[in-house]
């Protein structure tokens, strides 16, 4: 007996028939195949051949070669293929049937754009009344070149149309500065163009608001213009874009969240903090500014009649201050309309029971309707930011209404931060006991969340109150000092100067979107006689600070970024995943504007152009509104956080417009100081 395979022997071999032992039943064979035999089981047992007396047993008829029982024809073979599908059970079968149909569905889906590929040597430019047939440059050349015609590059509004069926933003700007932070976005590139890059966020439109061919040829089309021996492009209204921009947000504010405090513009809705109009206040002389007139008495109309501070609510004292009241009192001022000092008169009069506290150092929450006051749930400290920065407004407030309650009560915190202890070299910690009036968290100092605006405030409230009190620029000087011994370094490889922080005498290179603000306040106090250095470290920081948008795939700075310092790093900054978000924030844009107005150097105009196209390639929502984002590495996809907050329009959109304008007397800096909510306070006459 000879072993086939495992369970397969043979028994016997007689007159061409072949006896197997499978040790099975043939129920489950298809076919067997041997050399020059051949039989189909699920046939059954042919016509003379007899079924074995063993059920384990079958029998196989040999044939010979030249027997001609079996042939290798295309008809034997059709036939074969035949039985086979026969075979099939009808659920087989159906799905057979069906995957060819979805393969010849798919094929003919793609037909046309594979075809156009291939065809793709022109383009059909319809214009008015015009059906003509231009070519594009870069794909037709080797054909126009045997054809001997001259070369017809596309018209702008060719462009535009072309890109209008392209899924995205019309050009992002392929910077050089991005060392080391290349994006996983596939570029498409074009001869004589710009990347482009795909963008799968549907919500939001690139579209501007209007979308008319004069703006677009304002924002993309620029003559050029030399300068100091070197091309520079000049748009043809940066200020109508911001305007623009302003009616685009105004738009979705207007119709999802009239009256409330902030947009939701992804859902089309509002969100509510202390429920007084918080954007509405913001924005008012941002709107006086931009000359929007129209949209500045609808805002005014709802102030007259809708908003009262008799709430039982509590609110932020700092938020509050800087926003509402600084808002109020700055719109009095530009307008001279006493009802928004009389609403300013209100609140701070509804703010002032913060104040009571053993220390005198203010807790960080008011309820305005019951005149009641409180530290967080959590803490009874204060942030040394948010009791340093209401100064300015509430100074103005005694100036104004000749109350000197109001001004008293501020300038107290200062005299008492002034003569504290715990302060290392000027720098002062993050946090401020409300009882004992002593800082807490010792050996914490940055310039970033928690004490940024108390640097600021310093300076302001010395050039607001005439250059006079002396403590006060004493501190800043001081501060200054110790910044630059504490928290000043390089990064590396490029050497771009930044802040950092320190934490119990250990440095972190990490640096908040928030200390962008120091660029405008070092270039302001040398504006005001301080020593010239300080404006050469402005120009430093402001590098670093636009670095921080154009070193990103989307050309927008996270909130908080980390700087390299070791040698052979590929390049300066890295972003955690959590510190990737964009809110829209201010502060780089503020500092744009202040370094131009002293310097005249063109290229800060040019930076804060391309951050604004980029927040309307990122930010923009086709609905109304922009959005606050989350990733602003991943310019497929930055994830919209729906919501606005009302600084874009209060500081952002009014930085921006200020530093396109070519009127040094708007809002002139020997006039007017900001607080820091973006609202003009004027300097004080007796100071002038």
């Amino acid at each position: 007996m000879e072993i086939l395979q495992e369970g397969l022997y043979v028994v016997a071999a007689l007159d061409n028939v072949l006896t197997i032992d499978t040790g099975l039943h043939a129920v489950g064979f298809e076919h067997a195949h041997f050399p020059h035999c051949a039989y189909d089981f699920t046939e059954g047992w042919a016509g003379d051949m007899h079924p074995p007396s063993r059920k384990d047993f079958v029998s196989l008829t040999l044939t010979g070669q030249g027997s001609g029982n079996y042939n290798n024809s295309k008809q034997w073979r059709r036939q074969s293929c035949w039985r086979k599908w026969k075979r099939l059970s009808r659920l087989q079968r159906n799905l057979i049937l069906f995957t060819v149909a979805l393969m010849l569905l798919c094929g003919i889906a793609t037909y046309p754009s594979v075809t156009e590929h291939f065809r793709g040597l022109t383009v059909v430019a319809k214009e008015e009344g015009d059906h003509a047939l231009k070519p594009v440059v870069h794909e037709v050349q080797p054909a126009l070149d045997k054809l001997n015609r001259p070369l017809v590059p596309e018209s702008p509004s060719e462009k535009q149309k072309r890109a209008a069926h392209k899924r995205g933003p019309p050009g992002l700007q392929n910077r050089l500065q991005k060392k080391g932070n290349v994006s996983d976005t596939q570029v498409e590139k074009e001869e004589g163009e710009k990347p482009l890059v795909n963008w799968h966020v549907a919500m939001i439109d690139q579209a501007t608001e209007r979308g008319t061919a004069k703006e677009a040829a304002n924002k993309v089309d620029v003559p050029e213009v030399e300068q100091e021996g070197h091309s520079h492009k000049e748009p043809v209204d940066r200020l109508e874009a911001v305007r623009d921009a302003f009616r685009h947000a105004w738009k979705g504010y207007k119709e999802f969240a009239w009256g409330k405090d902030e947009l939701r513009p992804m859902s089309k809705s509002y969100g509510e903090w202390f429920g007084l109009g918080l954007t509405l206040i913001d924005a008012l002389d941002t709107m006086w500014i931009l000359n929007l007139k129209k949209e500045f008495e609808e805002a005014k109309t709802w102030v007259s009649t809708e908003l009262s501070f008799n709430k039982n609510v509590d609110v932020n004292l700092f938020e509050s201050t800087i926003r509402i009241l600084g808002g109020l009192l700055s719109t009095y001022h530009l307008t001279g309309d006493t009802l928004f000092l009389d609403k300013a008169k209100d609140l701070g009069t509804r703010l002032m029971p913060a104040f009571n506290t053993p220390s005198k150092i203010p807790y960080s929450d008011v309820n305005i309707g019951k005149g009641t006051a409180h530290p967080p749930r959590w803490t009874s400290d204060s942030t040394v930011a948010e009791v340093t920065s209401i100064q300015l407004e509430f100074r103005e407030l005694s100036r104004l209404t000749q109350d000197t309650r109001y001004q008293a009560a501020v300038d107290e915190v200062m005299q008492k931060v002034h003569k504290l202890e715990g302060k290392q070299d000027g720098l002062v910690p993050m946090f401020i006991n409300t009882n004992s009036g002593q800082f807490t968290h010792l050996g914490m100092f940055t310039l970033g969340a928690r004490a940024d605006s108390y640097y600021e405030y310093l300076l302001k409230q010395w050039i607001q109150g005439g250059k006079k009190e002396t403590a006060l620029l004493e501190d800043y000087l001081q501060a200054l000092e110790g910044v630059k011994k504490n928290l000043l370094k390089k990064s590396s490889p490029n050497r771009l100067t930044f802040v950092g922080e320190l934490a119990h005498g250990r440095f972190s290179p990490k640096m908040d979107h928030l200390v962008c603000f120091l660029p405008g306040t070092l270039a302001l106090g040398a504006h005001h006689g301080l020593p010239a250095d300080h404006m050469e470290l402005a120009k430093q920081l402001m590098e670093t600070c636009y670095q921080m948008y154009a070193q990103m795939e989307t050309g927008l700075s996270p909130e908080i970024v980390h700087f390299n310092m070791h040698e052979g790093s590929i390049g300066d900054v890295d972003v955690k995943l959590a510190d990737r978000h964009n809110l829209l924030r201010p502060e780089t844009v503020e500092s744009l504007f202040y370094l131009y107005r002293f310097t005249k150097d063109r290229k800060y105009r040019d930076w804060g152009w391309e951050i604004l196209q980029n927040f309307n390639k990122y930010t923009k929502v086709s609905t109304g509104g922009y959005t606050s984002i989350n990733n602003v590495r991943d310019p497929e996809y930055p994830s919209p956080r729906d919501k606005m907050e009302s600084f874009f329009l209060g500081e952002t959109l009014k930085y921006f417009y200020l530093l396109f304008s070519d009127d040094p007397e708007l809002l002139s800096l020997d006039k007017y100081v900001f607080n820091t909510e973006a609202h003009p306070l004027p300097i004080w006459p007796t100071a002038q």
